[in-house]
């Protein structure tokens, strides 16, 4: 019985210290916080250096479309090291079906270069 009041006890104060520490920190930071707000310190970017140009102006999508590629088939090829690992047990059904991954992957490279994902002009 007394185990389960310390453990009860401890529990509480988990609680306490949950629930009200951070709501302390939160009240007191509102207090003793001190305003310096300019002008600067809302905009978009911000590290010293003025910006010259709008920053509204168009931005390429290029990048993001070469790097979803990469990702996409860097973790395909991630798929064939555990085929590599069992390709003895795996048999020739393993071959096959390696050999079809292979052709989707082909496939889909092949259809990210016709539509020019890959081009760097």
């Amino acid at each position: 019985m007394e185990s389960y009041l310390v453990l009860f006890l401890f529990f509480l104060i988990a609680l306490v210290v949950a629930g009200l520490v951070p709501n302390i920190n939160l009240i007191t930071n509102k207090l003793l916080k001190i305003d310096r707000s300019v002008k600067e310190k809302y905009e978009p970017y911000e590290c010293g250096i003025p910006k010259i140009y709008p920053l509204n102006r168009r931005y390429f999508a290029f990048f993001y479309v070469v790097a979803l590629v990469f990702l996409l088939f860097d973790l395909e090829t991630v798929f064939l090291f555990p085929w590599a690992v069992a390709f003895r047990d795996l048999g020739i059904l393993g071959l096959v079906e390696a050999f079809i991954f292979i052709a989707i992957l082909l496939i889909g490279f092949l259809y990210a270069i016709a539509k020019g994902a890959l081009k760097w002009e």
